[in-house]
């Protein structure tokens, strides 16, 4: 599914978050929001998501404007820096939870439920910890189970927001390089907020660089190291 923002505006009061976005993102491409602590990405991330609205502009999916559907019409997977697991759930109920909450003509039935779990667990290899709590597992678990989740209800979107951000560097490299893979084994759109440039680089396909609630440039890692859109996108990413 392709996303396209179209002349995005959004404001908290006299503070200009988002100014004028225009950004396309292609089917099957993990595109990158990057920027400093107030740039405007995760405001824009939570537009995408349908959890904040825009003051004026669109939001297509697949050219459908989706600008003021409910978040919970908009098919999204989400992953967060706070796994937000349910402490009282094993982990195959924690992956569940989102298929037990559609409507009861696409619910699943409990086996195919439970089928959907056991491919999941495979997916994020972790097929042991279907009966374990969260506490029992590391943070690096959790977040492969938080995905897991996400992906459960087959997305046709996948938010992600600082998803490693909580984790130290060496657990963060090891899951960025399995997040790039199964990503692009499932080919599924994805879009991730990180402030986080090496990161950013290790994972994406286009990254977008955002200031002050602009865009300063697109492009892969490649052409923002080689062809930097002006001093901001130079110096942020330490070019000189």
């Amino acid at each position: 599914m392709s996303i396209e923002i179209r002349d995005v505006n959004k404001t908290f009061g006299d503070f200009t978050a988002l100014n004028n976005i225009n950004i396309t993102v292609p089917t099957g491409k993990l595109t990158t929001l990057l920027g400093p602590s107030g740039c405007g990405k995760t405001t824009l991330l939570r537009i995408i998501a349908g959890l904040e609205y825009a003051d004026s502009g669109q939001i297509l999916f697949d050219d459908l404007d989706v600008t003021n559907i409910p978040v919970q019409k908009r098919h999204i997977g989400f992953m967060f820096q706070h796994y937000a697991l349910f402490r009282h759930k094993n982990i195959a109920d924690n992956i569940a939870f989102g298929l037990t909450l559609l409507p009861k003509s696409e619910r699943p039935s409990k086996t195919d439920i439970k089928k959907r779990v056991a491919e999941l667990l495979e997916l994020v290899q972790l097929p042991q910890l279907a009966n374990a709590y969260p506490h029992q597992l590391s943070g690096g678990q959790r977040q492969r189970i938080a995905l897991a989740r996400a992906l459960a209800v087959k997305p046709k979107l996948l938010l992600l927001d600082e998803p490693f951000g909580a984790l130290d560097a060496k657990v963060r490299k090891e899951l960025r390089t399995w997040l790039k893979n199964i990503h692009h084994e499932l080919g599924i759109t994805s879009i991730m907020v990180t402030h986080d440039q090496e990161e950013a680089r290790a994972i994406s396909d286009e990254i977008v660089v955002m200031n002050h609630g602009r865009v300063e440039q697109v492009g892969t890692s490649e052409q923002l190291l080689n062809q930097p859109a002006n001093s901001f996108v130079r110096d942020f990413l330490d070019l000189a």
